[in-house]
């Protein structure tokens, strides 16, 4: 079987694979801002298997160039899929879609004008730069909000997925960049191809074992475990709850979510615990997904009393926010308004008005 064979055939099994993860995600997953993400990043990684190639030069047709473009633009769902990963509270907005808009539109108009203009080799570093671009921002989401994520198995589900994916990506970049126009293209071509197949197997046969909330938040909702209580030691429910007092002593006596350094490593130290204990209990017993959102449950509780004390009815808002453990007035407003409803602003209103 020739390599041309061999490559076609790489190609069609990933679709084939990603059209069904891509109907499985939207089936179960549709109503989640993560899941629609992960479905467009599915059908996208299907037309970039579809286009994928090394070493072409020669002009495109319109609905090719389309296609490619499709696939350019997969790599900034790449990166809100990473988003909506690490953030339960992630919202698409409508600068997310002018940023696709214009990475898909740039790509066409890179095949159909730039390339044929003289310029091949520039058109596809270029474009390839701009995808790595994106795989590096996805990457840095994985890197700065890990730590802060209490589910075990997404944590561990979502790191080979975006690394996994980050890895292929800036492969395929490099391949792309450095092989264009040498008798290499081919080989390239089918290794490229096989490597893809064997991802979106191993990628399909995960996500499609994974439960909703593992990877998929419901919006605005905590995800507790379940463990059958038959299944329970005793003295472990008692040791965690003994756990669980201290640490809420640290929380109500030593208001330790004032410090802008506190970190889940940093409590577990104070606790004499494993970090992974920790994170368990947090989420397990107490409900929380993320470290970030327990500690800010307290500054807002902090703050909410503050703006309820008639005392402090001329303290400044970003004072009480600051004395919390906010570091600056937008995120508190922001936090604040997403657990009551309100602006802080508002909330001492209502409060002087009730009293």
């Amino acid at each position: 079987m020739s390599l041309a064979s061999i490559d076609i055939a790489l190609r069609g099994a990933s679709i084939a694979m990603l059209l069904v993860l891509a109907a499985s995600l939207l089936r179960d997953f549709r109503d989640r801002v993560a899941g629609r993400l992960a479905v467009a990043f599915a059908l996208g990684s299907a037309a970039h298997a579809a286009t994928l190639g090394f070493g072409a030069q020669s002009p495109v047709s319109g609905w090719h160039a389309a296609l490619i473009a499709l696939s350019t633009g997969d790599v900034v769902v790449f990166w809100l899929f990473c988003r909506a990963l690490f953030d339960d509270a992630f919202v698409l907005r409508l600068w997310h879609a002018l940023v696709w808009g214009t990475v898909v539109a740039f790509s066409f108009v890179n095949c159909l004008v730039i390339a044929p203009g003289g310029h091949a080799h520039a058109a596809v570093v270029g474009i390839n730069l701009l995808t790595l671009g994106f795989i590096g921002l996805a990457l840095a989401q994985t890197v700065s909000s890990w730590s802060a994520d209490l589910v075990e198995g997404r944590r561990r589900l979502r790191v080979f997925i975006v690394v996994i994916a980050a890895l292929y990506g800036g492969l395929h970049d490099a391949l792309q960049i450095f092989t264009f126009g040498t008798d290499a293209a081919d080989i390239a071509n089918t290794v490229n191809a096989a490597l893809l197949a064997g991802i979106v197997a191993w990628i399909s046969i995960a996500m499609m074992q994974v439960t909703a909330g593992d990877l998929f938040a419901e919006p605005e909702m905590a995800s507790v475990a379940s463990v059958p209580v038959a299944s329970i030691n005793p003295d472990t429910i008692a040791a965690d709850q003994k756990l669980i007092d201290a640490l809420m002593r640290l929380m109500a006596d030593e208001r330790v979510y004032r410090h802008d350094d506190l970190t889940i490593g940093t409590l577990a130290t104070r606790l004499k615990i494993p970090e992974y204990r920790l994170r368990r209990l947090i989420n397990q017993k107490l409900g929380y997904r993320n470290f970030n959102s327990f500690l800010n449950n307290h500054r807002i509780e902090e703050a909410k009393a503050a703006l309820a004390d008639p005392d402090q009815a001329e303290v400044p808002v970003i004072t009480i926010a600051m004395d919390a453990g906010f570091q600056s007035l937008g995120p508190f407003n922001r936090a604040f308004k997403a657990m009551t409803g309100v602006t802080p602003s508002e909330y001492r209103k209502l409060k002087a008005s009730a009293a």
